[in-house]
């Protein structure tokens, strides 16, 4: 049977709104209830590396990343990230072989009702299964190469450029 590694390293997936402070931040990964709610049925085991709004990201948490996703027996590798770094981390995954990595994230957060959350990480579970060996990005209904890949922060989407 086919297992998924899904890990989370925080971005908006995974932010809360604090009516008191008026601001987003990070919360407790949302994966597990997104796919129990789904129900989702495959093996899947989930690890929190991080919980790191992707603009705060750095090198080392970058190369972090790396090492546990490196290290991990799995073949297939889904990972939630914030959208505005997902395309650096992207590159530094590209140097592991014999997997199939997926990004994703989200530009609302999944507590939220209208959110592309959802979709997202379904669009990651199938494409982790379907594509060769690899890094990608799951973005908008669409599977990236984030070699040729760019967030648009205007349009608010991600594009092939």
């Amino acid at each position: 049977m086919i297992k998924i590694k899904i890990f989370t390293v925080g971005g908006t997936i995974d932010k809360i709104y604090f009516d008191q402070k008026n601001a987003y931040q990070v919360g407790d990964p949302r994966i597990v209830e997104v796919l129990q709610e789904a129900n989702v049925t495959l093996d899947f085991e989930t690890e929190s590396i991080m919980q790191k709004d992707s603009l705060d990201m750095t090198e080392k948490d970058r190369r972090l990343i790396f090492e546990k996703v490196a290290s991990d027996p799995h073949e297939l590798i889904v990972i939630t990230h914030g959208t505005d770094t997902m395309v650096e981390t992207a590159h530094t995954l590209s140097a592991i072989p014999n997997k199939t990595i997926v990004l994703t994230g989200s530009m609302q957060p999944a507590r939220f009702k209208n959110s592309d959350a959802v979709f997202n990480i379904g669009c990651a579970i199938v494409a982790v299964q379907a594509l060769a060996h690899g890094v990608y990005i799951t973005m908008n209904g669409q599977i990236f190469d984030p070699e040729k890949t760019r967030k648009n922060v205007d349009m608010n989407c991600f594009e092939t450029i």
